[in-house]
């Protein structure tokens, strides 16, 4: 199996690392921020980029390029360009939370979707682990991480506002997860559209208008944005015409 080394110890250069060592990768060690990275690519066959996005393209310059050695960033949002002027480049990027290495190899592993571009490699490491894999453009990249963070950090973020609105009744946010966990099975078996319930799918304008009401004033420009895009769903859809009466 090809030899593996990752600058940046954190959170995902851990999990991957955990993760691919458990699937026969030779993991050769790590580099940080205070390390001479200049020979970082020497003696193994991918460098692995796990900085900040706005640290991999200065880490990448840092390091001497070598001929047969691949060098991959896990962004989600940044192309190829950023890992110049390495000939052989790739990215991977996961679409899964990674909060600590021991779940982060768990999850890596479980079958989830990696966003490839770039050399072969990316393609095999994915594979390797079980995943699932789709290629992602340089030019759709930015988007692409638009839905990535939608999809998890604005989810998360809601989750906040529930807590903090279920505060204010005395009730905790586990009262309200079972209503989350529901509604998201929903989805995955129905479709955004046809999972959607509640006040704005139904054009209860007077709900809504109680709802915004009866919230602190620094909770409704965010409950706003959430039945904006509620409507929008809910009107994306061509209505739905009842089947003629048989006589």
């Amino acid at each position: 199996m090809q030899s593996i080394r990752i600058i940046g110890p954190g959170r995902a250069g851990t999990s991957l690392a955990a993760a691919l060592a458990a699937h026969g990768w030779d993991v050769v060690g790590f580099l940080g921020r205070h390390d001479d990275l200049a020979g970082a690519a020497r003696g193994v066959d991918i460098l692995v980029i796990a900085t900040p996005d706005d640290a991999v393209a200065p880490t990448a310059a840092a390091v001497a390029p070598e001929a047969d050695t691949t060098v991959l960033h896990l962004s989600g949002s940044l192309g190829l360009e950023v890992l110049a002027p390495h000939p052989h480049r790739a990215a991977l990027h996961p679409l899964v939370p990674l909060p600590n290495a021991v779940v982060g190899a768990t999850r890596l592993a479980s079958g989830v979707t990696f966003a490839v571009s770039g050399e072969p490699v990316a393609r095999l490491l994915a594979l390797s682990l079980g995943g699932r894999v789709v290629e992602v453009a340089d030019a759709d990249r930015a988007v692409y991480h638009a839905a990535a963070c939608i999809a998890a950090n604005h989810v998360v973020a809601l989750l906040g506002q529930v807590e903090r609105v279920a505060a204010s009744a005395g009730l905790d946010l586990e009262a309200f997860l079972p209503l989350t966990r529901a509604a998201l099975d929903d989805v995955a078996a129905l479709g955004p559209r046809r999972a959607l319930t509640g006040p704005a799918v139904r054009g209860d304008w007077d709900t809504l208008s109680r709802h915004l009401d009866a919230l602190p004033a620094r909770e409704r420009a965010g409950y706003q944005a959430g039945a904006a895009l509620a409507t929008q769903l809910a009107e994306s859809a061509a209505p739905i015409i009842p089947a003629a009466v048989s006589r």
